[in-house]
């Protein structure tokens, strides 16, 4: 078998991919004010030359309020996302991410949601501030949660359900309206890991009881609205990542309701024209477990052959640890049409041009540094990893 496959183009929506090697967003980088700072840019120009066929850039905030994490960029500032769009003929999207009840209240950035614009905060003493409240399907916290970054806090705290969801969509089309004006290709929707997309879907995480809660078509009201809405801005260039098991940030349900509900959400977003839907598969060191009928464990199932079937109209994604090897398998079989990676494009700037010539994927990812720590290198692991140099570049 060989790869050939993957370095054949693709349409995507109303772009042209030049191959199905395509770069996952991959957060926590260091974002002054929540602005993408020059180094983001030049990790993203690094892999734009490095052959990847779409790049989904770091994961977008669409609101301070709906953030879990420091170094998390937001809206962007048009001027710095627009000096990486289109860097080596390649093509870039926008994740656009609200993670609802996997915010805590006493987050710096959260403080920040209420008090000034994401593109004008300067130097301000967050422990003065008064934060706006965690928005989230419903009123009750998830279990578990691991906080490092903020000392001495422990576990989630209890959010707000949000009055009118519609704030929520609103904001996710502003956040493309943004995107749009930067230049970007497209956005996708984060509507994987237990965050906001997910908790409406999740009959555990939403106890609604108005029509965005109860029914499986009630749950998935949110998700198919901010498709529609981000559909106004952009037309057929957006897509959405889904992934129906990880148990990340407490959302699980059981097996026979996940499938029904993640099906019927699938089948309508495939109505929609979209460009492509991602599904992220069950990768074990990634996933967490859940509680269902007083037991805890996993919920693990085939994505492909649980939801390719449902699949009609947009191309079809898979991601989640794949070896470019495996990918032409799934290629050249008709199971999907690309595949998307996160950790192997941090650790190889140049990940398609090293599968075209045929070498090894053998850089070794520093995590730590990858993570930020200590905060001074943030360029170790992240821009500075080693590549392999090409007479030709192509």
């Amino acid at each position: 078998m060989t790869n050939a496959c993957l370095f054949q183009s693709l349409q995507l929506g109303d772009i042209i991919i030049q191959n199905r090697i395509g770069m996952s967003a991959v957060t926590r980088r260091h974002v002054p004010n929540a602005i993408p700072s020059d180094l983001m840019t030049e990790y993203d120009i690094q892999r734009t030359l490095g052959m990847a066929g779409l790049i989904m850039i770091e994961g977008i905030l669409v609101t301070r309020q709906g953030t879990e994490l420091p170094h998390t960029p937001g809206n962007g500032d048009p001027e710095q996302t627009r000096g990486i769009v289109h860097r080596g003929g390649r093509h870039i999207y926008a994740q656009l991410c609200y993670v609802g009840r996997a915010a805590r209240s006493v987050d710096p950035e959260q403080k920040l949601a209420g008090t000034v614009n994401i593109l004008s905060a300067d130097s301000i003493n967050t422990s003065d501030l008064h934060p706006k409240p965690v928005y989230a399907t419903s009123a009750f916290s998830a279990r578990g949660g691991k906080f490092r970054h903020i000392p001495g806090i422990s576990g989630y705290v209890t959010p707000t359900a949000v009055p009118d969801p519609q704030v929520i969509i609103d904001q996710f089309k502003q956040a493309a309206v943004n995107a749009k004006f930067a230049g970007l290709d497209g956005v996708g929707l984060h509507g994987a890991n237990g965050y906001l997309m997910a908790q409406f879907l999740d009959s555990t995480a939403n106890t609604r009881t108005d029509r965005w809660g109860g029914s499986v078509e009630n749950r998935s009201q949110v998700g198919l609205e901010v498709l529609k809405a981000v559909i106004q801005v952009f037309g057929r260039n957006v897509g959405i990542k889904m992934n129906s098991h990880n148990g990340y940030n407490d959302v699980g349900m059981p097996l026979q309701e996940t499938l029904d509900t993640y099906r019927y959400f699938i089948a309508e977003a495939d109505n929609l024209n979209l460009a492509y839907i991602t599904l992220l598969r069950y990768i074990a060191h990634a996933n967490s477990e859940v509680e269902i009928d007083g037991k805890k464990g996993t919920i693990q199932h085939d994505v492909l052959e649980s939801y390719g079937p449902y699949i009609k109209n947009a191309k079809v994604f898979l991601d989640g640890a794949i070896s470019p090897e495996e990918a032409a398998i799934l290629i050249s079989a008709g199971k999907i049409d690309g595949a998307f990676t996160g950790l192997d494009w941090i650790a190889h700037p140049e990940l398609a041009k090293r599968v075209l010539h045929g070498k090894p994927l053998d850089n070794v990812l520093d995590v730590i540094h990858m993570q930020g720590k200590p905060a001074q290198d943030w360029a170790v692991g992240y821009t500075g990893c080693p590549a392999v140099i090409y007479e030709t570049m192509l």
